[in-house]
């Protein structure tokens, strides 16, 4: 029994002494091949080099490799750019590349925006929609093909005619209906929204409407005789007076004359006595 205990502590030895010295020779490792490695490094990298930048990052943060001309550089970002997707890692978080015709995807297979050219469906970048479905250029989807709807038509409306409901005995009567759903570039296209038809009604007199015409009509003519009427009066009037005090004037005039015959009588009668 004691030398079973015995023979497990040397293999527990031996065995905690050669994980030390992997450890030590992976640590060895690294050095030759990142001489310039620090662990100061700004940026979000947990280690970097001078010639290759971040070598690790910080917790939470994504490892994407950067070219600049023929180099590569690591960098590290809260969230990968346009054209890559993050996967996390236990012991590191990295950016990949999404397929050549997506420009942002939630996984290599999954597509969320294509490429110019290309219509977006299932989480696919395709040339050309499903049957059954139509390319929207705006959204750069494939989307449902929309069919025009309309609601129900309205009743008749009153039979009319030059906008009157009376004087007439045939006229038009409508109907109107409203697009409730407008339809896509492929959908088939809206009727029409109004109906018009013929239609009969006993003929009914416009006798409120006709009698205040005709009686503003009689108003207008009657003032309009009235005031013709007193401006001949008026005129009239005038000329009389102005005739009246043109024959006043003349006979004052003529007046005098008269008085003077007579005295010309009566100093000439002695005269013809005294011989």
């Amino acid at each position: 029994m004691q030398l079973r205990l015995i023979s497990w502590f040397f293999i527990t030895l031996n065995f905690m002494e050669y994980i030390g010295s992997q450890h030590a020779s992976r640590v060895r490792r690294q050095g030759r091949m990142h001489p310039n490695v620090s662990q100061g490094c700004q940026g979000g990298c947990a280690t970097c080099s001078d010639y290759n930048g971040c070598l690790s990052c910080k917790p939470r943060l994504f490892f994407v490799l950067e070219r600049i001309g023929m180099k590569q550089i690591g960098v590290c970002l809260s969230s990968c750019p346009s054209g890559y997707y993050g996967t996390r890692y236990p012991d590191i978080n990295k950016c990949a590349k999404c397929k050549a015709d997506c420009d942002t995807c939630f996984t290599r297979n999954f597509c969320t925006k294509c490429k110019s050219g290309f219509y977006l469906y299932s989480g696919k970048c395709l040339e050309k929609c499903p049957d059954g479905l139509e390319a929207n250029n705006h959204t750069m989807e494939c989307t449902s093909i929309v069919h025009c709807e309309a609601s129900e038509w309205s009743p008749w409306s009153p039979c009319t005619k030059k906008g009157k409901t009376c004087g007439f005995k045939r006229g038009n009567e409508v109907r109107v209906r409203e697009i409730v759903q407008h339809p896509s570039a492929r959908g088939n296209p809206c009727p029409a929204t109004s109906e018009s038809r013929k239609c009969i009604v006993q003929r009914k007199r416009c006798q409120k409407e006709g009698k205040g015409k005709k009686n503003r009509e009689e108003k207008r003519k009657k003032s309009s005789k009235d005031e013709s009427k007193e401006t001949r009066q008026e005129s009239k009037g005038r000329a009389a007076r102005r005739q009246n005090r043109e024959q006043r004037e003349n006979n004052n005039k003529t007046q005098p004359k008269k008085r003077k015959a007579p005295n010309k009588e009566e100093n000439l009668a002695p005269t013809d006595t005294a011989h």
